[in-house]
């Protein structure tokens, strides 16, 4: 189940050229010219006196689930094992048992402190974060060497975890083995990080960490990379959905053929046409970009409001995605014109993720009459 949501003011990020102990007292506009998916970054006490936002057992529950996705990953000497959740406590090995980890994702859409905590990662566009994993590992415990495609910030939030990095060339993976494990790891640096401590890493470099000790949980703040074909393939089907346009092919000048197999220069170049009419839709196109960047995950859903609604302050779900252009806004995977008032009152929602009671009370009959539909779908809350 989901944590029911608090009324606690939404968390906000550091300024961009405020200097700031999250990124080692650069600002994060330092940190995005020099670090930025260039190179690693070593931060001691990045948040000091860090404590663990959910105690293991919490964290078991979570994964106990099955609206929460979780993994289980066991090193034994005869290799690796690697189990999808949900997990009975039961079905989890014993906490003394060296090399085991389960990994828990998406943490932030479930409880507001780690939601709050992956707000202060927003100096990076909303379209690029993506969540915020926890994982509790057993002395020993790890995933193994190996390199993501995405950057990634790892926050020790308690015990201690040994990571040795390097900039991986051969990318050869270990035959026969569950997980995406580098065959010839070769590390150039390592890290004993404790609590409060974050190392950040731009995509591909190769990574392994493990659990110093017991009761090892490190936060992953993870980032979205979408893939260029699955992009274009996904804003092309919500283009076509929405194109008015029905043109039939026509090939008047068609002669006799011998060879009936083969395909018209006629039907190729009427799809060519199809094809950059559909592209040359610009505001086709910035809605379904946002549309696609905002649409929730497979395992989210809202719970409808229970009360009435009233014009007052709001707040964003914890689970609502929400973006804007210079003509639209877009949340939970649907788009609006906007423009004028209603536009800068929609972009500070999306900015803030709240709007207090004076700036909902400004806004046009419009502008209150859309919180309201959002409100009443659960994807805002009053305060």
């Amino acid at each position: 189940m989901f944590k029911p949501e608090t009324a606690r003011p939404p968390a906000a990020a550091a300024a961009p050229d405020v200097p700031t102990p999250l990124l080692g007292g650069l600002s994060p506009a330092q940190f995005m010219r020099r670090h930025w998916q260039k190179k690693p970054l070593l931060i001691r006490q990045a948040i000091p006196g860090f404590e663990p936002l959910l105690s293991r057992a919490q964290l078991f529950d979570l994964a106990s689930q099955e609206t929460v996705e979780s993994r289980l990953i066991v090193r034994k000497p005869q290799g690796w094992t690697l189990k999808q959740g949900p997990f009975k406590r039961s079905g989890l090995p014993p906490l003394k048992q060296p090399g085991w980890t389960l990994l828990v994702q998406g943490v932030d859409q479930h409880d507001d402190a780690v939601h709050e905590l992956l707000q202060r990662f927003r100096f990076v566009p909303d379209a690029r974060l993506d969540d915020l994993m926890i994982s509790w590992a057993s002395d020993g415990g790890g995933v193994g060497p190996h390199f993501d495609s995405y950057d990634v910030f790892l926050l020790q939030a308690s015990g201690q975890r040994r990571w040795r990095i390097g900039r991986q060339k051969d990318l050869t993976l270990q035959p026969d083995v569950p997980l995406k494990i580098l065959q010839n790891f070769e590390p150039e640096e390592e890290h004993l990080l404790d609590a409060g401590d974050m190392l950040y890493l731009p995509p591909r470099w190769a990574h392994d960490g493990d659990a110093v000790g017991e009761d090892c949980m490190t936060c992953s703040i993870g980032f979205r990379a979408p893939q260029r074909g699955g992009l274009a393939g996904e804003l092309l089907q919500r283009m076509a959905d929405e194109l008015d346009d029905e043109t039939l092919y026509r090939d008047p000048a068609q002669t006799a053929t011998a060879h009936p197999g083969a395909m018209p220069d006629g039907l190729e170049a009427f799809a060519v046409d199809a094809l950059q009419r559909l592209l040359a839709e610009r505001q086709s196109l910035a809605c379904a970009l946002g549309e696609v960047m905002t649409e929730p995950k497979p395992r989210v859903w809202f719970d409808e409001a229970h009360t009435d609604w009233s014009v007052g302050g709001v707040r964003l779900d914890r689970r609502t995605r929400m973006m804007y252009d210079p003509r639209h806004v877009f949340i939970n995977g649907e788009s609006f014109r906007a423009g004028g008032a209603d536009a800068r009152l929609m972009q500070r929602l999306a900015d803030e993720r709240a709007l207090d009671a004076r700036q909902v009370q400004r806004a046009s009959e419009g502008a209150q009459s859309l919180l309201q539909d959002w409100f009443e779908a659960g994807w805002l809350h009053r305060v």
